[in-house]
């Protein structure tokens, strides 16, 4: 699907704040970290560091948990940062995008694509000479395939765009094992498809909320393109499937019984959260009676809860 006009009369109006270099200092410092989306980053660690715990059996090395999450955070900023830089256009005619830093002229688009593309090379370089260079490729490939794929091609284009291009953010839990055992096993593939099937139930309801927005900017989210039952019931289906896999780890030997208690707890609630929000559809519910942001919510608690069981079940064996 190509993207449509959008209208004149954005919800930002880009570069309109007087020249970054007249800004405060602290300001400036404060819009470049807005850059690389903090919140974003602090998930991406949470499914990182608890495999290093599951990859090790154990505590891993402390220098490498820091050099594996200073280079994971380097990595998604610069791909956070680059992706800024690709969508400043359609941020500046979003609400909820409005006030990032491209928009408001704090950061020049310059400014951001250089800041990006720094952070990218030494974030490949740290992860090479310090930790190993497997886990560098796989943070330059998520990088990648988040900026490229997701960003320039499939956004635009498909309502399934959240569901390939969510494979940039699947892949710190592979770089999260990798950097102790400079390898692969099927744990972290495993996992690495519970969170390919949780990032569209995680993200559409959020994209329920703000179809209005991606309509606005013509972004094909799915919500944009079907009507309400269709997406509940995509999200149903999606969340079925995650929880099936997440239970795969113990029956393979990689997990034992706490994590089988939390895995079947956490996910039973999910899936009651998810077919909630798909009655709620197939009754026509609209506005906040729907209540799709409770499992946009719950969506990010089940996977702390699940991956901080990753980390404490070696213990517990």
């Amino acid at each position: 699907m190509c993207v449509t006009a959008v209208e004149s009369r954005p919800a930002g109006v880009l570069g309109t704040s007087s020249s970054p270099s007249h800004r405060p200092f602290g300001a400036r410092v404060k819009a470049f970290v807005a850059l690389t989306k903090p919140r974003i980053i602090e998930l991406l660690l949470i499914t990182t560091v608890p495999v290093m715990f599951l990859a090790q059996q154990g505590v891993p090395d402390l220098k490498l948990v820091l050099l594996t999450c200073l280079g994971g955070f380097l990595s998604a900023g610069g791909a956070n940062a680059l992706n800024m830089y690709i969508d400043r256009d359609i941020d500046a005619l979003m609400e909820r995008t409005s006030q990032r830093p491209l928009v408001t002229g704090m950061v020049s688009p310059r400014e951001c694509l250089a800041f990006g593309i720094t952070l990218a090379v030494v974030s490949t370089l740290l992860f090479g000479l310090t930790v190993n260079w497997l886990s560098a490729w796989l943070s330059l490939g998520a990088l990648l395939f988040y900026v490229v794929v997701y960003t320039m091609i499939l956004k635009r284009r498909t309502s399934q765009n959240i569901v390939w291009g969510g494979i940039a953010g699947c892949l710190p839990v592979l770089i999260g094992w990798s950097s102790v055992t400079n390898s692969m096993s099927w744990a972290p593939v495993i996992l690495f498809l519970v969170m390919f099937f949780w990032t569209p139930p995680h993200y559409w309801p959020l994209s329920m909320k703000v179809k209005e927005d991606y309509a606005r900017v013509g972004v094909p989210m799915l919500p944009v393109v079907a009507s309400n039952k269709v997406v509940a019931r995509q999200i149903v289906i999606y969340s079925w499937v995650m929880v099936a896999v997440s239970l795969l780890l113990t029956p393979l030997g990689y997990t034992g019984w706490f994590y089988t208690l939390v895995a079947l707890g956490a996910g039973g609630f999910w899936l009651w959260e998810a077919h909630g929000l798909q009655n709620r559809a197939k009754a026509e519910v609209t506005g906040g009676k729907l209540k799709e942001m409770r499992l946009f919510h719950w969506s990010i608690t089940y996977v702390s809860l699940l991956f901080v069981a990753v980390a404490v079940d070696p213990f517990l064996r």
